[in-house]
């Protein structure tokens, strides 16, 4: 039977497709634990926050790259509430910083660009460097 005839029957053209496709592998990253079962998404309410917290506890959460999110979301979703008026405003110019070059500074591949460079980025890096439950 050809290959194109399998398919069209419901069959795959390989003898076992559970083995032939490989689930993705777990990646022990920025304090995920082997074993949750759902590791997306915040975990806190925006509720009790000001827009402009709620804003930026959202816009941590949906950055483009999941890494990222990972990062910034779990960081916020800890820290937005204490943060002062004036680390609210240094946050908010921080994420502007793209994906790759913010990523590549937190993971200590590449140095923050002078202009970005604060006691916050420190604290987030060093959150992202310590291992917490979600």
């Amino acid at each position: 039977m050809t290959a194109s005839l399998a398919i069209c029957h419901g069959r795959a053209d390989i003898g076992d497709p559970e083995r032939y496709i490989n689930p993705a592998r777990h990646v022990r990253a920025f304090g995920v634990r082997m074993g949750l079962k759902k590791m997306t998404g915040s975990t806190r309410s925006s509720g009790g926050l000001d827009d402009r917290r709620k804003r930026l506890l959202f816009r941590c959460w949906h950055r483009g790259t999941r890494e990222m999110d990972l990062i910034l979301g779990r960081f916020a979703d800890a820290e937005i509430a204490s943060l002062s008026d004036g680390e609210v405003t240094t946050f908010e110019r921080l994420i502007e910083v793209p994906d790759p070059d913010l990523y590549a500074a937190l993971t200590g591949d590449r140095p923050l660009a002078p202009e970005y460079a604060s006691t916050l980025f420190d604290r987030i890096q060093a959150f992202r460097a310590a291992d917490h439950d979600a």
